[in-house]
């Protein structure tokens, strides 16, 4: 399973919760598979969806769900370390890793050899962290969502990308679109 087919996947778990989806394809592959008001698509900000979410999560009682890949979360590790330490139980970080910078070419990430992501976050304070396929994530998702407790999945898929336009919605029409929801 590869990333587009995993948000596929996904969209049907995630039709009431808060979505903030990492920069670049994970964004534009989400707005071509669903777009939904409640899906704020970051735009210029990598490594950044992780704490996004989680301000979100710390300011609001609706479920956030946090669609992060492992590169950015490579590039801002210390964001598990606060979630493990302020832990909000309406916050899932959703870590979709596929071992490659998928956004700028698909160039190997640790985590395509010996770094764990769920390993970091568990040392990072992060209690329920589960790693799991691809093919489980939708899951996994919509159980830790039930649970009401705060959550890091690690989805392991392999790279690619769909070759897909840039999300067409001006920046300040997705912000306030999503205020909106919130």
């Amino acid at each position: 399973m590869n990333r587009f087919e995993l948000i596929e996947s996904l969209v049907p778990v995630l039709e009431d919760t808060l979505v903030v989806c990492n920069i670049g394809i994970p964004s534009q592959e989400l707005f071509a598979i669903c777009d939904r008001e409640n899906h704020f698509y970051m735009l210029g900000s990598m490594g950044l969806c992780s704490s996004i979410g989680l301000g979100l999560a710390l300011t609001t009682n609706k479920s956030v769900v946090a669609l992060e890949g492992d590169g950015a979360v490579l590039m801002n590790l210390g964001t598990l370390a606060t979630i493990g330490n302020r832990a909000p139980d309406n916050l899932v970080l959703l870590v979709i890793d596929n071992g490659s910078y998928g956004s700028t070419g698909d160039q190997a990430t640790y985590t395509s050899e010996a770094t764990s992501l769920a390993v970091m976050a568990r040392g990072g304070g992060c209690s329920n962290v589960i790693e799991c396929s691809g093919e489980t994530t939708a899951g996994v998702l919509a159980d830790a969502l039930s649970a009401k407790q705060a959550s890091v999945i690690v989805s392991k898929v392999i790279p690619g990308n769909r070759p897909l336009p840039v999300v067409p919605i001006h920046p300040i029409v997705l912000r306030e679109r999503f205020k909106k929801v919130i």
